[in-house]
């Protein structure tokens, strides 16, 4: 795979590259709800966040909503399967900034990852690390660093020995790491989860 072979021209890196990955970084359908699925489950375990999720599929008869009939949906309705009332608050703003701003599939797949970025995090409860994963994992797109998760982080501090950095030059030193991956930055980013046996962590 050309990802591999790109990355692995990073001889620290190669060290922990031993099989593809197995996450699939294709664009996915219905972005919009994507976008409020990761909404539902911060702070959440996997299987917590599935639970919810599928409690709210339920109450569309298991059928993907359109972010209008999210925003019709009365605030007790989504409280009743699990949702804090912040959640179902932040829930609403993105499906009302959803319907005000035209988000479609076809609007976001042609925005660049800046673009997509600076545009969603207008949304009050959406920040810059939750679009990174949404360009990853639901737009997929191949080239996002995600410089700001506690995992990235983490693996990349044992990887290149990286500890008695402060935070500025710490920063400094992992984008220019990152930038050796590009134009793979993502699959970087899931080696480093890998290493960490992390699903994605915000460290914000």
């Amino acid at each position: 795979m050309d990802y591999i072979e790109h990355l692995k021209k990073d001889k620290k890196l190669a060290a922990i590259i031993n099989a593809p990955v197995h996450e699939r970084i294709k664009p996915h359908k219905n972005i919009p709800l994507q976008l409020i699925g990761s909404i539902m489950s911060q702070q959440l375990n996997t299987k917590v966040a599935d639970i919810i999720y599928k409690r709210f599929l339920a109450l569309y008869n298991n059928k993907e909503p359109k972010p209008q009939q999210v925003l019709d949906t009365a605030d007790p309705t989504l409280r009743s399967i699990g949702l804090s009332n912040a959640k179902v608050s932040y829930v609403k703003n993105v499906a009302r900034f959803c319907v005000e701003n035209k988000i479609t599939d076809k609007k976001l797949l042609v925005m660049s990852n800046e673009e997509v970025i600076e545009l969603l995090t207008q949304i009050k409860g959406v920040g810059k690390w939750t679009v990174e994963m949404l360009l990853m994992f639901a737009l997929g797109r191949e080239d996002v660093f995600s410089i700001d998760d506690y995992g990235v982080q983490s693996a990349m501090i044992k990887i290149y020995k990286l500890q008695k950095l402060d935070k500025k030059q710490l920063r400094e030193k992992l984008l220019k790491i990152s930038a050796k991956w590009a134009p793979y930055r993502t699959y970087g980013c899931l080696y480093c989860w890998h290493m960490k046996d992390n699903a994605p962590i915000s460290s914000k």
